[in-house]
């Protein structure tokens, strides 16, 4: 009497695809005039800013990253190097990263800013806000940042170093929360990791970490972000 035959085996199933978008900040920048320095070329990680930077590409070495993307601008080009070379790439650019436009760039700017009746106009919406690019571009600009470094990176994970604005704005639009909000509440130290993890074509979770947060005790308070 022969057996029942034997059923073919089912193929595997692949499991769900990862992929992890980490926006990270920059390093402490060399600002001892304290301006609002914002989109203004010249302003280089100081050398605290450098160890931050060397820290976090420690952090992520045993990562499976395939792709570093940078804002133009020098301090966050810096942040990025280290990282990318790590991992035996080259920064990309993308200006949307960019840091936020601001009509205070170049001032050192203090509370008695505030009392210059020519800065008036200028706070009077803080919801929008009237000092500077709107939230909701800033939102949009990120949003379309990430989408595009999360299908380059689909499987894997990838860096995009930015600015403390524009990568706090983009998580309260992903979180559902509204846009404006008090500076000092933002959770975006300097060299942090705001992790977007998505499973699939869904954003699962965020995740938020400190690798070099053992420096920042030594960093000084810049009003540049």
């Amino acid at each position: 009497m022969t057996g029942s035959p034997s059923q073919p085996t089912p193929p595997a199933r692949s499991g769900p695809t990862r992929t992890v978008v980490h926006l990270m900040r920059h390093g402490e920048v060399d600002n001892p005039g304290g301006v609002l320095y914002g989109r203004l070329p010249g302003y280089v990680l100081s050398e605290l800013g450098r160890e931050m930077a060397e820290t976090v590409a420690a952090h992520l070495e045993p990562n499976d990253i395939t792709r570093v993307v940078a804002s133009p601008l020098e301090r966050a080009q810096q942040t990025a190097r280290p990282i990318a070379a790590s991992h035996g790439l080259a920064v990309d650019t993308d200006e949307r990263l960019i840091e936020a436009a601001n009509h205070f760039e170049g001032r050192a700017f203090t509370k008695t800013s505030l009392l210059d009746p020519r800065h008036w106009p200028k706070v009077l919406n803080v919801t929008k806000p009237s000092w500077g690019e709107a939230y909701e571009a800033i939102a949009e600009r990120m949003l379309a940042a990430v989408a595009d470094a999360r299908s380059a990176a689909y499987g894997h994970e990838t860096v995009l170093v930015s600015h403390q604005l524009p990568i706090w704005t983009v998580r309260n639009r992903l979180e559902g929360r509204r846009l404006w909000h008090d500076p000092r509440r933002r959770e975006c130290s300097l060299a942090s990791l705001t992790s977007l993890h998505y499973v699939d074509d869904e954003l699962e979770s965020i995740a938020y970490s400190e690798p070099a947060g053992a420096l920042l005790a030594r960093a000084t308070k810049s009003v540049g972000a």
